[in-house]
C-alpha cells in the first residue's frame, strides 16, 4: 500500500481518524466491503483515514490481505475480470485516500483509546503492541470493546508512543472518555489522563462548539490545574457506512472529519503536526461555511496567561521589547501564543504587519541574541480582516529561568507579563525539568493564613491571590502572597512593590484588616465578596470559613478558578 501521497504544498486535508470496519464486531452493517468503505471516504473529500477497530488490527489486516491475494493472482496471471476491476479499484482508490493502520483500544474501567501507525509498521508489531497491553492473544481478531481486564490508561500511551505510533484519547468528553464529564476519578488522575507527556490528541465531540465551555477552550493551556494546551480533533467513531437516516447520532464515513494543514499526506506528517506546538493548522470541517478566523478567535477569548497580543513590533517606544518579554514569560510560565499586528479587543480593527518576512527575521534577530538559555520559538504570519499578523508560538521552557539580556527575568501571571521576584526566580530554578513531573506532581502544600485549615472537601479556588500572612516593619506592611493557580508563595510584598493583582488585595485587606466584618454572602462555609471587572476579565472576591473559626479571602479569583461549589457561590451554574 502506498505510505503517501506527494504535493508540493501545505495545504489544508481533511481526515477521519476514528473508522470502524467489518473487523469490529458491533460494526452495524457487516456486508458492507473494505472498498465501500474506501470509495465512501473518497466520495466525502477524505484525503486521509485510521481505520481503528475495538483492540485488534483485524480490518485493516483483512483489507491489505484481500489486497495481496489479488496481487498474487494479477501476477499469476490468474485474475478474473470481477477480480481485476476490483484490484484496480483499490489501487485508484489508494491514489486518493490514505489509509492508516490502528486500533481503539479499551483501558482499565472502559477508557478509550486510539492507537495510529504508518502504513510500514507490520501488522504483527502493532498487535505486539495489544498484546502488551493484556488483550489476550485469543480475542485479537474479535474486533470486541469487551476484553475482561486490560492496562491502565498511562501504559497505553507509552506503548503506543513507543512502538512509534500516534495516541489519542477517544471521544474524550464524551461516554468512555477520559475528559467525559462525571469522572468518578480523583482530579489528579483526569489531569494525567489528559496531560500526559504521551499523549498527542483529544478526540471530542464538540470541536464546532464556539462556546466557553466547549473541551477545546478548556484545554486551551489557561486552566491552572490543566497546563498543557492539547491538540483537539474530531472523527466519526463511524460502525457503519452511512448515517443511520433513524439515529442523526449514529455517524458515517466522513461525517465528522477535521481538516489539517499537512505539506504531504503521511504519517509523519500527521505526527509531527500533533507534536508541534501550531494549533492553527487543526479546525472541524465546516464544508461551505466560513472559514475559521483563527487569530479573531483568538481575540474573542481575549488575553490569558497563555496569550498575548502586541499591535506594534518597532524597536522606538518599546514595543519590540515588549513583544520578548512575553515571550521570556510565556517560557518561564507554560508557553503560549503571541499575536503581533492586533489588538486584544475583538471589536477594533487589526493593523497588521507590512513586511511579513522583515518582521520575523526581526522577532528571531531579538530572541537569540537577548533571551537565554537558547529558546527555539516557531514564528509564521496568519490571515485575519485582510490583513497578516505575526504568531510567535512559544514553548514551556525546559531550562528557567530564561532572561532578557542576562539580568531581565520576566514570569506571566494570567494576563499581565511581569518582572520576576526573588522568590519566583528561586522556584523558577528549582522547578522539575520533565515537563510531565511537572505537569502531574500534586502542588506542595502551602499553610493558610493564621494557621487555618480549608472546610473539609472543599479546595479553595484555583486563580487568583491569597494573603497568607501579614508583618508590620517600620510602618510598613509586608505581605506574603500565594498565587492560587500554582500555590507558590512571594513573601515581603508590600503595596508599593506589588504588582497589579496583588495590589488589588493587598489594598482591599489593608482597607479591611478585621476580616469579620466584611459583607459575605454566605452558603455554608463558603462566601461571596463582591464581583468586578478589570478590561475584559471578569473577577470575583471569594472567602472561605475554616473550623478554626478564621476566614480565608481569595480576591481577583476567574471563572476557570472555579471548581465543584465555588460556582454556585460566585453566582455560575455548577
Amino acid at each position: 500500500m502506498p505510505r503517501t501521497r506527494p504535493s508540493s504544498a501545505r495545504r489544508w486535508r481533511k481526515v477521519d481518524l476514528h473508522l470502524h470496519t467489518p473487523g469490529s464486531n458491533d460494526y452495524q452493517e457487516p456486508d458492507i466491503s473494505y472498498l465501500d468503505i474506501l470509495r465512501q471516504a473518497r466520495v466525502r473529500g477524505l484525503d486521509m483515514v485510521a481505520f481503528t477497530d475495538h483492540n485488534t488490527v483485524g480490518g485493516f489486516r483483512a483489507m491489505r490481505q484481500e489486497i495481496s491475494d489479488l496481487e498474487l493472482l494479477e501476477r499469476l496471471k490468474r485474475l478474473k475480470p470481477a477480480e481485476k476491476q476490483r484490484l484496480q479499484k483499490y489501487r485508484k482508490l489508494q491514489q486518493s485516500v490514505l489509509v492508516l493502520p490502528g486500533f481503539e483500544f479499551t483501558a482499565t474501567f472502559g477508557f478509550h483509546i486510539l492507537g495510529i501507525f504508518s502504513p510500514d509498521t507490520p501488522i504483527r508489531a502493532i498487535e505486539h503492541v495489544l498484546l502488551n497491553l493484556n488483550i489476550p492473544a485469543a480475542q485479537l481478531d474479535e474486533g470486541s470493546s469487551n476484553v475482561g481486564a486490560s492496562a491502565d490508561v498511562l501504559s497505553a500511551y507509552r506503548e503506543i508512543v513507543k512502538a512509534g505510533g500516534v495516541a489519542i484519547a477517544a471521544h474524550a468528553n464524551s461516554t468512555h472518555g477520559v475528559a467525559m464529564r462525571g469522572f468518578r476519578f480523583g482530579g489528579q488522575t483526569k489531569v494525567a489522563y489528559t496531560q500526559d507527556e504521551n499523549l498527542h490528541a483529544l478526540e471530542v465531540t464538540d470541536l464546532d462548539s464556539r462556546s466557553r465551555r466547549s473541551t477545546a477552550h478548556f484545554f486551551n493551556g489557561s486552566k491552572p490545574e490543566y497546563p498543557r494546551r492539547m491538540h483537539c480533533i474530531q472523527g466519526s467513531d463511524a460502525h457503519r457506512l452511512l448515517r443511520d437516516p433513524k439515529n442523526s447520532r449514529l455517524l458515517g464515513v466522513g461525517d465528522r472529519p477535521t481538516e489539517m494543514q499537512l505539506d504531504e499526506v503521511n504519517f509523519d506528517a500527521l505526527k509531527s503536526l500533533l507534536t508541534s506546538p501550531d494549533f492553527a493548522r487543526t479546525r472541524p470541517f465546516r464544508g461551505t461555511q466560513k472559514e475559521l478566523d483563527y487569530v479573531q478567535a483568538a481575540r474573542d477569548e481575549g488575553e490569558s496567561i497563555v496569550q498575548s497580543f502586541q499591535q506594534k513590533i518597532t524597536k522606538r517606544g518599546g514595543h519590540l521589547f515588549a513583544v520578548i518579554s512575553d515571550v521570556c514569560a510565556m517560557a518561564n510560565t507554560n508557553g503560549g501564543v503571541v499575536f503581533i499586528g492586533t489588538p486584544s479587543d475583538p471589536k477594533k480593527t487589526p493593523t497588521g504587519v507590512s513586511n511579513i518576512s522583515r518582521a520575523i527575521g526581526a522577532v528571531k534577530h531579538e530572541i537569540s541574541g537577548r533571551i537565554t538559555p537558547t529558546l527555539i520559538c516557531s514564528i509564521d504570519a496568519l490571515s485575519t480582516h485582510e490583513k497578516k499578523v505575526l504568531r510567535i508560538n512559544v514553548p514551556r521552557g525546559d531550562d528557567p529561568p530564561y532572561a532578557i539580556d542576562d539580568n531581565k527575568i520576566f514570569v506571566r501571571d494570567e494576563s499581565e507579563t511581569t518582572l520576576a521576584v526573588r522568590d519566583e526566580i528561586v522556584q523558577l530554578t528549582t522547578r522539575p525539568r520533565s515537563k510531565a513531573h511537572a505537569l502531574l506532581s500534586e502542588p506542595a502544600p502551602v499553610a493558610p493564613e493564621q494557621g487555618g485549615k480549608p472546610s473539609a472537601g472543599v479546595e479553595p479556588p484555583r486563580t487568583g491571590v491569597e494573603i497568607v500572612a501579614t508583618e508590620e516593619r517600620d510602618s510598613t506592611r509586608y505581605h506574603t502572597m500565594r498565587d492560587l493557580r500554582n500555590g507558590n508563595q512571594v513573601k515581603n510584598v508590600t503595596r508599593s512593590s506589588a504588582r497589579r493583582l496583588w495590589h488589588y488585595a493587598i489594598k482591599q485587606r489593608e482597607g479591611n484588616l478585621n476580616l469579620s466584618r466584611l459583607k459575605v454572602k454566605w452558603h455554608d462555609d463558603l462566601g461571596f465578596i463582591k464581583h468586578y471587572r478589570k478590561g475584559s476579565i471578569s473577577r470575583v472576591d471569594l472567602c472561605q470559613r475554616t473550623p478554626d473559626g478564621d476566614i480565608r479571602v481569595y480576591y481577583g479569583v476567574t471563572e476557570d478558578g472555579m471548581h465543584g461549589p465555588w460556582r454556585k457561590v460566585a453566582g455560575y451554574s455548577e
